[in-house]
């Protein structure tokens, strides 16, 4: 099921997020490479939907082999819940972002996690989207750590070097902005693990695609470290026998 509405743009409510500034989403020292492996083995598909894409008069550059280990790779899978089609399930402790669709499956996407995407828990709501949005740091990253954050201290223009990505939803809550943010990344390697700082982002791609399914007004649970892994078993059923079940099948 695709979700897909055109974003209204109401200038009050554009003009405002153009001055918010967004959870931290730059690292001191970039996410690297791991170190040379066997070469995975990446279905046609994935290197598909993975591939160098011009977007915005921007070049994103295809995902690196590495970084698209399966669990990585945007999949459809089982996932029980009674939240309603289309909302957006974060689950930042797994590192997985779920929307969810009909008849118990939802779209996975595998994301990356820094500090400030584990220090919201609850729910919210997306009330606008941006595509290559611009982004400013916090007076707390400029005391921080001037070096690093000074010298882009009024802003930075949208484009493949801003570390939020291709795209942005930006969460709410109670009408209030909540600094949280589902954002794309500069740094593909990021994905599938904890990291230092930024909220929650996924690969430009998966960014890209996940902005064209959602809509305004999309709800949004982000589970606490007491819910991680609600929704991946079958109601009724323990995480040991869910354990149990997957090793039956490997």
């Amino acid at each position: 099921m695709k979700i897909s509405h055109p974003a209204p743009k109401p200038m009050i409510l554009l003009a405002f997020a153009g001055g918010l500034a967004a959870c931290a989403p730059m690292d001191a020292a970039p996410t690297m490479p791991p170190p040379a492996a066997a070469a995975p083995n990446i279905p046609a598909e994935a290197r598909r939907d993975y591939g160098q894409i011009e977007d915005g008069g921007e070049i994103i550059p295809a995902v690196p082999d590495g970084a698209l280990v399966a669990r990585n790779r945007r999949q459809e899978v089982d996932y029980w819940t009674d939240e309603p089609a289309g909302t957006i399930v974060v689950d930042p402790y797994a590192r997985f972002l779920y929307l969810v669709l009909e008849d118990d499956r939802a779209l996975r996407y595998g994301v990356a996690v820094g500090e400030q995407g584990r220090g919201f828990s609850g729910e919210g709501v997306i009330p606008f989207k941006r595509e290559w949005p611009r982004w400013t740091p916090t007076p707390n990253m400029l005391r921080r750590d001037p070096e690093l954050y000074g010298p882009v201290r009024n802003g930075m223009e949208g484009g493949i070097d801003n570390p939020l990505g291709a795209r942005a939803l930006y969460l709410f809550k109670d009408g209030r902005d909540t600094l949280y943010r589902i954002h794309g990344t500069n740094t593909p390697f990021s994905i599938g693990k904890a990291v230092s700082s930024g909220c929650i982002r996924l690969f430009n791609q998966d960014i890209i695609d996940l902005h064209e399914r959602v809509r305004p007004g999309t709800r949004v649970v982000v589970l606490s470290r007491a819910e991680t892994g609600k929704g991946t078993r079958p109601p009724g059923m323990t995480q040991t026998e869910q354990l149990q079940k997957q090793g039956d099948l490997e």
